[in-house]
C-alpha cells in the first residue's frame, strides 16, 4: 500500500461568519490509499485555533501516520485519539479503499435521504433575514441559526420575525453560539429566547466552563447542545465524566473534530447511556469530507433518520470536488446516475 497526501486551499462562495471570526477559505489535506488497481481518498481538515490537532508540523505529522498505515496496512487508533482530523481522513480513505459506498445502507445505495437542516451564516440583520428567506424558499423545515456576533436584540427580532411567519410545527429552529455568549448574559438571553420555541442552542457559552455549563443546563429553559466544549476530550472514561457533570439536552458531533468515525461512535454510546441525544454534523469540509460524513451518519444512526442532521453544506465553496451528493428539498440524497 502506498498513500499520498495533497495539500488544497479551498475558497467559500461567501464569507462563513462565527463568533470565532469570518472564514473566506479553508486548507484540507488529502490521503489517498492506493493498493494495486484499489484507491482510497480521505480528507483532513482541522480548523485552526479550533481543532486540537490544528498544529504548525502538521503535514510532518500526517505523514509520519500514514507511513505507519502504509508498514502495518492498519490504523493505530489509540495513537491517534488526539489527531481526529488526522484519523478521520484515514478512516475515510480506508474504508473507500474497500468499498467506494464506505457503508452498505440505503442511503448509501440511493434509496434513503438524509433530513438536513439548513444554516444561516453570521452577518448583518439583512444579510441573515435574506439568507433565512432563502432557506425556507428552498424547502427546509428546520434552520440553524449562527448567533452571537450582531448586536443580540438584532438577533432577537429576527428570531421573533421568523416565529411570527413560521410556527413550531412549520419550522424548527436551531441556534448556535459558537461560546459567543458571556456568563453573566447567558441565562438572560437563553430565557428570552425561549419564548420562540427554540428546539436548541449549541454552546451558549465558551468551552471548558464546566461549572457554570453545568448550571445553565440545569436553569435554562430551552435545551443546550454541546460542540465545542467536546474537542480534546477523547478517551472514554473523559468524555463520561465531562457529560455526567454537564448533563447537556444534546451533544453535536463533527468527525473532523471529535474523534474521527471512531470517536463518535464512542461519543453517541456513552451520550446514551445517558440519555443524551445527538446528531452529526460536517465541519467545514470539502465533499469528500461531507461525503464520508453522510455515509457514517446513515450507518450509525440506522435506517431511519428521523432528527435533521447537520450535513448541508455541499456548496459553500468555489472549487469544491465533485461527489454524488445532492440536496433535494430538506434532505441530503446520493446521486445514482
Amino acid at each position: 500500500m502506498k498513500i499520498t497526501i495533497q495539500e488544497r486551499v479551498l475558497h467559500f462562495r461567501q464569507p462563513a461568519g462565527t463568533s470565532r471570526g469570518i472564514y473566506t477559505e479553508r486548507k484540507s489535506w488529502f490521503v489517498e490509499m492506493i493498493d494495486g488497481e484499489r484507491r482510497g481518498l480521505g480528507e483532513c481538515a482541522p480548523l485552526p485555533d479550533l481543532s486540537c490537532d490544528a498544529r504548525p508540523d502538521y503535514s510532518e505529522v500526517l505523514r509520519r501516520f500514514c507511513d505507519q498505515v502504509e508498514a502495518t496496512g492498519q490504523i493505530d487508533y489509540e495513537a491517534m485519539r488526539d489527531y481526529p482530523s488526522m484519523l478521520f481522513g484515514l478512516e475515510t480513505a480506508m474504508l473507500s479503499l474497500r468499498s467506494p459506498q464506505l457503508f452498505d445502507t440505503p442511503f448509501a445505495r440511493g434509496e434513503q435521504g438524509i433530513p438536513i437542516n439548513g444554516l444561516v451564516w453570521m452577518g448583518s440583520y439583512e444579510e441573515m433575514l435574506g439568507r433565512m428567506e432563502d432557506k425556507l424558499s428552498q424547502g427546509f423545515r428546520c434552520v440553524k441559526l449562527k448567533v452571537g456576533a450582531i448586536d443580540f436584540d438584532r438577533e432577537l427580532d429576527l428570531v421573533r420575525r421568523i416565529r411570527k411567519r413560521f410556527s413550531r410545527r412549520e419550522v424548527e429552529l436551531r441556534l448556535d453560539a459558537n461560546g459567543g455568549f458571556s456568563p453573566d448574559e447567558a441565562l438572560y438571553r437563553l430565557e428570552l429566547l425561549s419564548q420562540y420555541a427554540i428546539h436548541s442552542i449549541e454552546q451558549p457559552i465558551k468551552a471548558r466552563q464546566w461549572a457554570l455549563m453545568a448550571e445553565l443546563c440545569r436553569e435554562a429553559p430551552l435545551p443546550i447542545a454541546l460542540d465545542e466544549e467536546l474537542i480534546g476530550i477523547n478517551t472514554p472514561d473523559a468524555k463520561r465524566q465531562m457529560l455526567r457533570i454537564v448533563k447537556p439536552a444534546y451533544i453535536v458531533l463533527k468527525p473532523s473534530l471529535h474523534g474521527g468515525m471512531a470517536g463518535c461512535r464512542e461519543w453517541i454510546d456513552i451520550a446514551n447511556d445517558e440519555g443524551i441525544g445527538s446528531w452529526i454534523t460536517s465541519a467545514l469540509e470539502s465533499n469528500v469530507g461531507l461525503n464520508a460524513i453522510a455515509r457514517f451518519c446513515s450507518e450509525v444512526y440506522g435506517d431511519h433518520i428521523s432528527m435533521p442532521q447537520g450535513l448541508g453544506t455541499g456548496q459553500l465553496f468555489t472549487d469544491n470536488i465533485d461527489m454524488p451528493l445532492e440536496i433535494r428539498g430538506d434532505h441530503l440524497w446520493v446521486k445514482t446516475e
